[in-house]
């Protein structure tokens, strides 16, 4: 997976702090979840690309009151206005429970978690079983390393409350 440049987001509080267990427990739903905001996003990519090409073809002429494909342009605005706001509107729900989605595609995301004394990610992608690794705040997909056995003493196994 390309690694992109990582932005942390801020809180006006703080985040929802989540454990191994806790994220374990949210995959089932969150699976579902994004298998629908991975299908919004393929929807919304296809109408860009036919409103783009109505765009070009017609330019500015398109958005006339009498124009011969003006109900399609508005029809297609509508949808993506629609699932633009629904996307946007899921994904800040998530962000604001404290997972952040990182890519729709792969239904990679990351929960807030506190390993080894600092502020982490638990890192999952759509398609493994449980939550397996972690990463700095400041790292992503690429840097990201096995969770420790639960044989071994850490923190991110312990409950905490946000």
């Amino acid at each position: 997976m390309p690694e992109r440049p990582r932005r942390v987001r801020r809180y006006a509080g703080s985040p929802r702090i989540w454990t191994v267990e806790e994220a374990n427990a949210r995959i089932d739903s969150l699976t579902e979840l994004l298998v629908g905001l991975r299908a919004w996003a393929v929807r919304l990519r296809a109408i860009l690309g036919e409103l783009g090409r109505l765009r070009e073809f017609w330019g500015t002429e398109i958005g006339s009151p009498d124009h011969p494909d003006g109900r399609v342009h508005q029809r297609l605005e509508a949808e993506r206005q629609r699932l633009a706001r629904s996307i946007e509107s899921e994904v800040q729900s998530l962000f604001t429970d404290g997972i952040e989605v990182k890519d729709l595609d792969s239904g990679l995301v990351d929960f807030y978690t506190r390993a080894f004394g600092e502020m982490s990610y638990l890192c999952w992608q759509r398609g493994e079983a449980q939550v397996g690794f972690y990463h700095a705040l400041t790292e992503g997909y690429r840097h990201r390393r096995p969770i420790p056995s639960s044989d071994d003493p850490h923190p991110t196994t312990t409950h905490h409350t946000a």
